[in-house]
């Protein structure tokens, strides 16, 4: 078994905010690898938060920032379980960092891919797969259906919140981050709707 230091667990704790027995564990699994180990206790808080999403998440906060040069205001409401996690400073953190990233975000259509209009789907695939079968001449059709995939995939990430990378860290998506906080709050959480104001682009 890998000894762990204790100082390396104490910056893991102060770095991440998680238990000293979940650092531990990370730093375990991780073999004493700091950074790994972050990502060990992320995967751990998105995969604890799939339990929690059949729970109401009624409460939170409504965000909002406006771009300094005032030509780009965004507002976003993002629910969770009580009014003391709505409080909670990671979750101010999280909403602040959100209407950020909404705001930096100029392919920015739809919440989630449910959201996209059906025509519009099936338009992108259209696209997609004229585009694959142009740059891929001769290949199986297995082939063209795969890159199609990764073609529409690339679609959601640039139109769609859930789906995007998150601008403050590109290894996760806007989706996992959330899932990540929730696993640590212990309380389901969601983003309902936002919107995003660009003068630019009246």
């Amino acid at each position: 078994m890998t000894e762990i230091d204790a100082k390396i667990v104490a910056q893991l704790r102060s770095q991440t905010g998680a238990p000293i027995k979940d650092c531990k564990s990370a730093l375990v699994e991780s073999k004493g690898d700091l950074k790994l180990a972050v990502d060990v206790l992320r995967k751990r808080g998105i995969k604890a938060a799939e339990g929690l999403s059949d729970r109401a998440a009624s409460e939170g906060l409504v965000f909002s920032y406006i771009h300094h040069n005032g030509k780009i205001g965004v507002l976003a409401e993002v629910c969770c379980e009580t009014d003391f996690v709505a409080k909670n400073a990671e979750f101010l953190d999280f909403g602040k960092k959100l209407v950020q990233h909404i705001a930096a975000s100029l392919t920015l259509r739809y919440l989630d891919r449910a959201a996209v209009e059906p025509a519009v789907l099936e338009k992108e695939k259209e696209i997609a797969f004229e585009q694959t079968k142009a740059s891929m001449p001769g290949k199986p059709q297995q082939v063209i259906d795969k890159a199609v995939e990764g073609r529409v995939a690339k679609f959601f990430a640039e139109a769609c919140l859930l789906d995007q990378p998150w601008v403050h860290d590109g290894a996760f998506t806007v989706e996992q981050v959330l899932k990540q906080l929730a696993g640590k709050m212990g309380e389901n959480m969601r983003i309902r709707r936002f919107a995003r104001f660009d003068m630019r682009q009246a």
